[in-house]
Order: C-alpha cells, then sequence, then structure tokens
C-alpha cells in the first residue's frame, strides 16, 4: 500500500484506531479524523499519521477533511466511513434531535465524503470505500431506531455506490460485525443495563451474544484485518456485499 492514501474516520479509538495502525502499517499514508481533539493528536502522534479534527454531522468538516487530505498527498485512494455513536431508547421516548444527528453522523457523512473522494479515485482509476456498518445493517433490535435506520441506509448507499464504482476502478464494501469490544459498545452495555434492569453481566450474555453462535465480542483488531483484505488486490472483484462477522448471527 505505499502508494495509497487513506482516510478514517472515527480513528481516535476502537476501530478507528485499529484500522488507522494496520493501514499505516501496510504503508499507506493516513488522515484520521474524529471530533475528540486531544485523543486524536495522540493517536495521530503514536501512529504517526497526519490528522484533522472533524466534526462529521456538519457538511463543511466532511468537505474540508477531503479537501486536506488531496492538499496534502494529491488524491484520495482508501475511505473508511467508521464514526458512529449510540442512543439507547424506546422509539417513543427517543430524543428528536439525537435522531437528526445520528442521521447525519452515520448515513449522510458517509455520503458526503464518498462524493467528495470519488472525483480523485475516478481520476486515479483505484478506490476502495469501505462503511464500517454493523449486524444492525442487516437485522434490527429494538431501542436503537436511529442507529438501526442509518445502518440499513448505510446498506444502500454501499450498493449503489458499488453499481456506479465498478466501472471504474472503484468498489464500495460493507462490514457488518456484531459487538466490538470499543468505549462505544462499553457505554451500549451500561445503558442497556439501566434500561433492562439487569446487570452488565447479563447484557453481554443475554442480549449481546445471545444470538451469537460463536460467543466472543469482537476485538477491533479483528474489524480492520477485514478491511485491510477488502483494500488489497485479491479483492478486487469484492463490491456491494454485506459482510457479517457476527459469530453465525444471521446464520439460523
Amino acid at each position: 500500500m505505499n502508494d495509497k492514501v487513506a482516510i478514517v474516520t472515527g480513528g481516535a479509538s476502537g476501530i478507528g484506531l485499529a484500522t488507522a495502525k494496520k493501514l499505516h502499517d501496510k504503508g499507506a499514508s493516513v488522515v484520521i479524523a474524529d471530533i475528540n481533539a486531544e485523543k486524536l493528536k495522540e493517536v495521530a502522534n503514536e501512529i504517526g499519521c497526519k490528522y484533522i479534527v472533524s466534526d462529521l454531522s456538519k457538511r463543511e468538516d466532511c468537505k474540508a477533511l477531503v479537501d486536506y487530505t488531496i492538499k496534502e498527498y494529491g488524491k484520495v485512494s482508501i475511505l473508511v466511513n467508521i464514526a458512529g455513536i449510540q442512543t439507547v431508547s424506546p422509539i417513543e421516548d427517543f430524543p428528536e434531535d439525537k435522531w437528526d444527528f445520528m442521521i447525519k453522523l452515520m448515513l449522510t457523512a458517509p455520503f458526503l465524503l464518498t462524493k467528495y473522494v470519488w472525483t480523485s479515485m475516478k481520476e486515479n482509476g483505484y478506490g476502495r470505500i469501505i462503511n464500517l456498518n454493523s449486524i444492525h445493517g442487516l437485522v434490527a433490535s429494538e431501542y436503537k431506531v436511529a442507529y438501526v435506520a442509518a445502518k440499513h441506509g448505510l446498506m444502500g448507499l454501499t450498493k449503489t455506490g458499488a453499481i456506479e464504482g465498478g466501472p471504474l476502478g472503484i468498489t464500495v464494501n460493507s462490514i457488518c460485525p456484531a459487538y466490538v469490544k470499543t468505549p462505544l459498545v462499553e457505554g451500549q452495555i451500561k445503558a442497556q443495563a439501566k434500561t433492562h434492569g439487569i446487570s452488565e453481566e447479563q447484557v453481554v450474555s443475554e442480549i449481546m451474544l445471545s444470538k451469537a453462535f460463536v460467543k466472543k465480542m469482537l476485538d477491533p483488531s479483528e474489524v480492520a484485518e477485514v478491511v485491510d483484505f477488502l483494500c488489497s488486490d485479491v479483492a478486487s472483484s469484492i463490491t456491494g456485499i454485506a459482510l457479517p462477522i457476527d459469530g453465525g448471527w444471521t446464520a439460523s
């Protein structure tokens, strides 16, 4: 990947951090984006990559991220859309402003970033766009209405991008993991425990892993390995897919 330039959103922690490290280690020039300025700077210094503080729920920040990357490196080869949040609440109590924010961050931002990198990828005849989706892009769970809606929409964006990008050398794929050991999921465990009135241990065993046949949570590095594979030459004909890493959740 020595000649590749990658943008990774949500790069300050979790899957974003693991992905940025993996792509950098493989030789790509990496730009990471996150809203957490302090953590982002720390991580960028640790990895040895460039960064830009971004609130990707804002259109201008999405544009600025791509413009910065092209200014620094002349092109964008890889876009990995990872940034996201979770709110656990019944539909009747779900905050409307939180719905707006989550849809902007997890559906509109991936669209805008895809739009903004498209010309560069088209001109270079090469592009890898990977949307960090979720098992909830394929199935639904209660109390996650905005998250599920955004992730299902992201699957539609993935398929449309794949159809339009194929003739241009651009592949677009979604990775759909079950629960990954990240700060985001740790927050979900606490919220689910409160919502359901059960212990955090019960949330993991009775809710998060109940539908999986491999009874373990994923490590961020496992997802990063799949990103690396989808960016490789051997995956050049893989496009438009939803790739589950779900311990068999969707097998039954």
